[in-house]
């Protein structure tokens, strides 16, 4: 059974290589492009990963990570993000997530490896 990866990412360009490369490496992708489809989408799907970008319409993604860790501790959180200060990475990990990867510092491949580490 392929794990779930919930996407949550607003850039067009960035959601089409990681669902391509996610794909490629066996996962089964879900696409949220706002943190209120995000919350509905993880409800509905139960993901077994959230990748999470912290800049959305609508609904933040430190929003979602709050709800989210809240309703599902056991769900591993990727924030994938270029808010790169070290205030927001403390603030991403103390809500709960897994890791906080920064978009400029981690190739596409190099993120994979580090979901398949999680899960």
């Amino acid at each position: 059974m392929a794990k779930k990866i919930l996407l949550v990412e607003d850039d067009p360009l960035l959601i089409d290589i990681y669902t391509t490369k996610l794909k490629e490496e066996g996962f089964e992708v879900l696409v949220a492009t706002d943190g209120g489809m995000a919350q509905n989408l993880f409800l509905k799907e139960k993901p077994d990963l959230i990748l999470l970008d912290i800049v959305l319409p609508n609904t933040s993604g430190w929003e979602v990570l709050k709800k989210i860790n809240k309703e599902s501790p056991q769900t591993k959180i990727v924030i994938l993000s270029n808010l790169g200060q070290k205030e927001e990475i403390e603030k991403g990990l103390n809500l709960g997530a897994d890791k906080y990867l920064i978009k400029t510092n981690y190739t596409p491949s190099e993120v994979i490896e580090e979901i398949k580490k999680l899960l």
